[in-house]
């Protein structure tokens, strides 16, 4: 098992930030794509941003040029740095990462955090 444990959700007002941060647990050989998706009431999930393996950022158009994905490998760690926040950005933000474990060959991108709420509204 690789656990994921996001943080750093809240209720903020429209225009504002906030950081999420994800954390991989356990034990791992390596980790390629590390991923932010986010799910509202009553609509499918969306995803937010990636970043590859190399450090490269993937957005939607939802939140392309006010989010912004980063990630520090040696902690296993990806970051979402959300900026102008609007009430459509309500929803539970999950991380998602495509892992090899530790002593395996193999890869999993079946790793998910539990969620982390993110409520927007003045």
């Amino acid at each position: 098992q690789v656990p994921l444990l996001e943080s750093g959700g809240g209720l903020v007002q429209p225009g504002g930030s906030l950081r999420l941060s994800c954390t991989a647990s356990g034990n791992i050989h390596s980790i390629k794509d590390m991923l932010w998706f986010r799910q509202s009431s009553g609509k499918e999930r969306e995803l937010v941003a990636r970043s590859t393996a190399d450090g490269r950022p993937e957005y939607a158009n939802s939140v392309q040029g006010r989010f912004t994905i980063s990630r520090d490998n040696a902690k296993n760690a990806v970051y979402l740095q959300m900026s102008n926040l609007q009430p459509e950005d309500t929803a539970v933000y999950s991380c998602n990462a495509c892992v090899r474990p530790a002593n395996t060959t193999w890869w999993g991108d079946g790793y998910w955090g539990q969620g982390t709420q993110v409520t927007v509204s003045s």
